[in-house]
């Protein structure tokens, strides 16, 4: 027997795991500050900043536009010293900074470059991405503000100024997230995406800023922001499909010939959409499978992952729920052995077909989108934003038949109390009115402080810049460090570039034909008879909130049983819904507000409803409101608050024609 001792296994070389972040922001930029300086304490790696709805849309605090929205679902930031105040202990030149901003993005990054001028840092060292896609917006989240050539020309002039001056940046974080958040299939969130990156890239090709010698650098600084659903082994072939369909992509339309600019460099937020405010608890298992698709396969691994909260479906998440989903990254990077292996799927031919599956039919996409013209044209012309529209509507029609299957809410209903939820009120965080006054007290102390000879001149400069061929960026920075403000800045450019109203994509017939929806068109034929007419329905989203799917699918379900639906989009005005109501005639007024605006705008529309005597129309709400606050809006004279807990369209169309119904024989 050897008397040397057994030798030990060699260990496996762990991989870097990825960076890890918290998408945060809230109320005020120090209140924001408290919680990025908390979270960086607790191991988080990174920092992915959420602006409020209008910083995201071009608009100060203290405009009538902001009221009801100042900090509800990000941070507000006004100028310079609210940036300050976000960054605030927090040394900017050793932080990879991500900002969820696109119309406005290239202002907020100027704000950014701005304070580490002041702040003497050498901004070549200044790491991190703006989102900055702009296409997406007209399909998806609707923060747009002008129209898409404008808006290519601020993203190609953000792209060309960070390649020189900011080359650690990623001047863009091409969105695939909010689009599968619309309602696109795997092979539509491939074709998209990838169209909309070869737009901004012949964009940027076509604006003569880059030498060609230097587009492969630009081509390597393009990232992406992928969203990952509940189908984990799909969703991972939809990643590997992506990494080697942009290396073919820029090997072959770019010809960039270096493999480390080819690679497919992403981030990631598991899926929201799923997330379910029944038995809100699942969750947390929702969250964790989505994670693997983006972590399990090395070769198309996240390079950032924020994970959303277990509660978001309810409201504002609290610091310590930020913490519980920091901790799923933490364990599975730093408990499992995940990191110590190469890609554990290569050679697989079950994971190797699926990807070729997709592959194909997001390439012959893009070709049907190259066809039309282009991303442009493509969304122009509606042919995207109404193909969302419909693959959302079929996937809500498969969850009402039950076709697809989501525990707690079509299936497994019964429940215990869960401990977590006791009292919704306590699981959400709210914004306090009394902080909001005093942002706006901060505003207007800095507009009176500030130099207005300064303003001036800095807006000019960015005003000429605008109407001419001048990159935008060095314009930008000097509105930043002279002080002008969020609102000024978009204003000044909505002068020279105009405003974009994009399409609605709810002209799509969609003729279901179940038991359900028959019984619903006979109960709205029968009210067609009593009325003489078909039933009006005015669908208002009002606010800056331009998460639309959900005004989308009522608009185009109300149109498939027969109502006769006024749908205008987005970003509505109180006034500018009331007078539809009173010139069209309409038999009821549905509110959808997502971002929490819900308790100060629906209350200012019913008392312009009594002021202008249309009191007697019916108004019913929907977005995510707890429980206390729908209680209030009862109060005010609302008939019915619907939340992400009412998944089915067709009780819903009933509930509208008993409505409208019961409003008529009360007359």
């Amino acid at each position: 027997m050897s008397s040397k001792p057994e030798e030990k296994p060699n260990r496996q070389v762990k991989d870097n795991p990825w960076i890890m972040r918290t998408y945060a922001g809230h109320t005020t930029a120090k209140a924001s500050n408290e919680l990025f300086r908390k979270n960086l304490a607790k191991g988080q790696t990174g920092l992915s900043v959420a602006f409020d709805l209008p910083t995201q849309t071009g608009y100060d605090s203290d405009h009538p536009l902001a009221e009801g929205e100042v900090g509800k679902v990000g941070v507000p930031i006004c100028h310079i010293e609210d940036m300050e105040a976000l960054f605030d202990q927090i040394p900017i030149e050793k932080m990879n900074t991500s900002m969820t901003i696109n119309a406005t993005a290239a202002w907020l990054l100027s704000l950014h470059i701005a304070l580490a001028e002041r702040r003497g840092v050498d901004i070549s060292q200044l790491e991190g991405t703006t989102q900055n896609d702009i296409l997406k917006e007209y399909l998806s989240r609707g923060t747009h503000i002008f129209p898409p050539k404008p808006s290519m020309r601020l993203i190609s002039d953000t792209i060309t100024f960070t390649s020189s001056k900011v080359p650690k940046w990623n001047p863009i974080n091409i969105c695939s997230y909010h689009l599968q958040e619309a309602g696109a299939t795997p092979v539509q969130e491939i074709a998209f995406t990838l169209a909309n990156a070869m737009t901004v890239l012949d964009a940027v090709r076509e604006s003569g800023q880059i030498p060609k010698d230097r587009f492969p650098q630009v081509v390597g600084r393009i990232s992406f922001f992928v969203n990952a659903g509940i189908r984990f082994i799909e969703e991972m072939c939809k990643m590997r499909a992506f990494t080697e369909m942009w290396d073919e992509l820029t090997l072959k339309r770019y010809g960039v010939g270096d493999e480390k600019y080819r690679r497919f460099r992403y981030g990631v937020q598991v899926n929201s959409l799923g997330l379910t405010a029944q038995q809100p608890e699942n969750n947390i298992a929702r969250i964790l499978l989505e994670m693997l698709a983006v972590t399990l396969g090395k070769n198309a691994r996240a390079r950032a992952i924020q994970l959303p909260a277990w509660n978001e479906a309810l409201g504002l998440p609290r610091p310590w729920d930020q913490q519980w989903s920091l901790r799923f990254q933490q364990i599975l990077a730093y408990e499992t052995d995940l990191l110590e292996y190469p890609d554990i799927f290569d050679g697989s031919p079950v994971i190797e077909r699926k990807v070729r599956e997709l592959k194909k039919e997001a390439w012959k996409e893009i070709e049907r989108i190259e066809e039309i013209g282009g991303t442009l044209s493509a969304i122009e012309k509606g042919y995207m934003k109404m193909a969302l529209v419909a693959s959302h509507a079929e996937r809500v029609r498969a969850i009402e038949k039950g076709e697809i299957k989501i525990v707690g809410v079509n299936c497994f209903t019964e429940t215990e109390l869960s401990p977590l939820v006791q009292s919704v009120e306590e699981s959400i965080q709210k914004v306090d009115p009394k902080v909001v006054r005093q942002q706006l007290e901060r505003l207007k102390a800095f507009k009176i402080k500030r130099g207005e000879k300064a303003v001036k001149e800095a807006l000019r400069e960015l005003s000429e810049a605008a109407k001419s061929d001048i990159n935008i960026m060095p314009a930008s920075i000097h509105c930043a460090n002279a002080g002008v403000t969020t609102g000024e800045w978009a204003d000044t450019l909505r002068r020279v570039f105009g405003e974009y109203r994009a399409p609605t994509g709810t002209s799509i017939t969609l003729r279901e034909d179940t038991n359900e929806i028959r019984s619903v068109r006979n109960e709205v034929k029968a009210l067609r008879e009593k009325l003489g007419r078909p039933p009006k329905v005015l669908i208002g989203k009002p606010g800056l909130d331009g998460h639309s799917n959900g005004a989308e699918q009522i608009a185009v379900r109300a149109r498939d049983v027969g109502m006769e639906v006024l749908y205008q989009g987005i970003r509505l005005t109180p006034e500018e819904i009331v007078s539809t109501a009173e010139q069209e005639n309409v038999d009821i007024i549905g509110l959808s507000i997502l971002s929490g605006a819900h308790d100060t705008i629906i209350p200012k529309i019913i008392n312009l409803l009594n002021e202008k005597g249309l009191g007697d129309i019916p108004v019913i709400a929907g977005g995510i409101i707890p429980d206390d606050d729908a209680k209030l809006l009862f109060k005010t004279g609302i008939k019915r608050v619907y939340t992400p807990k009412d998944y089915s369209l067709n009780r819903i169309m009933q509930d509208i024609v008993e409505i409208i119904k019961e409003s008529k024989d009360n007359v």
